[in-house]
């Protein structure tokens, strides 16, 4: 197992006691684009997107192994894990979001709106009452390298909702170039968006009223590429995966402080029993590191990303 010195980088004083483990590990390296993870507690495992190559992998907590998870896998993108811990998935290749079931069937959340295909689902939450929320940019379809090169049916870029009730499917948000990485703040009153194609990249942040937002100012600006993955930790301090590692807001937008990552960062999430290994998507590898802050835990149906 390789090893990676982890550097934290203050770039505020609310950052000083922001760290971890001197070093990171590198768990798993060779992929061509990695995405997605999602760390099942019960059964201490990470899964995460290799996209170009059109599979799922998984990598084992009690041994280390990492094996194929589903291949093909219809271009998976982002996963999360829903509150009764089944895997929700935005399938670029197949155009839609589903859910793996306990028993291993797969179940279509979204899959048209409008009766016109999406473009190619990237990245998706659950709130507390049980809807799905994901970004839909157009990554899937602009070429055959991470899905299949077609034409945008809807012809824009949004966010959507789906009903916890009806499954019914909705826009919530319609004016993104490439909506990507999103995450409730702790309280759910918040929704940050990255949006991944401005320039510079940046994270707006939207208010929530019963299924419905509002706002949407930028709250961060990117120095480093473009903004992908987001996560909140327990302190409510805003992660964002950038070209140079994982970039940490402080809730009022000031970049606090950076973890650099030695490739492109792409996604992270946090898992382990306290919910304080952080593990990172970046490239052509998955990184991880136990630190000193954590995920916030379930509230009900509430916090997301474990």
């Amino acid at each position: 197992m390789d090893m990676v010195k982890a550097q934290f980088e203050m770039l505020d004083e609310r950052f000083a006691r922001v760290n971890g483990d001197e070093w990171m590990q590198r768990l798993h390296t060779g992929c061509r684009w990695t995405e997605g993870p999602a760390y099942f507690p019960a059964g201490r495992y990470l899964v995460f997107s290799d996209i170009p190559n059109d599979r799922v992998l998984r990598w084992d907590e009690t041994t280390g192994a990492v094996g194929v998870f589903r291949e093909p896998a219809g271009f998976h993108n982002g996963h999360t894990v829903d509150r009764q811990g089944r895997l929700v998935s935005c399938e670029q290749g197949n155009r839609r979001v589903t859910r793996t079931e306990h028993d291993g069937t797969t179940t279509v959340l979204a899959e048209t709106y409008q009766g016109k295909r999406f473009n190619s689902p990237n990245d998706v939450v659950e709130s507390s009452d049980g809807a799905i929320w994901f970004t839909d940019p157009s990554y899937g379809i602009d070429s055959d390298y991470e899905g299949h090169q077609a034409e945008s049916e809807i012809g824009a870029c949004h966010v959507y909702r789906v009903d916890p009730v009806d499954g019914s499917v909705r826009i919530v948000a319609d004016d993104f170039s490439r909506p990507n990485g999103l995450a409730f703040s702790l309280d759910e009153s918040l929704l940050y968006i990255a949006d991944t194609r401005q320039n510079p990249s940046h994270i707006r942040v939207f208010s929530v009223d019963d299924g419905r937002l509002s706002g949407g100012e930028v709250f961060a600006t990117s120095d480093a590429g473009g903004f992908d993955g987001v996560r909140l930790d327990a302190a409510g301090r805003v992660w964002a995966a950038a070209h140079d590692g994982l970039h940490c807001f402080a809730p009022d937008g000031t970049r606090i402080g950076k973890l650099r990552v030695p490739e492109v960062c792409s996604n992270l999430t946090f898992g382990g029993p306290r919910r304080n290994d952080l593990f990172i998507t970046a490239s052509s590898s998955v990184y991880t590191l136990r630190v000193n802050f954590s995920a916030p835990a379930f509230r009900g149906r509430n916090a997301e990303g474990v």
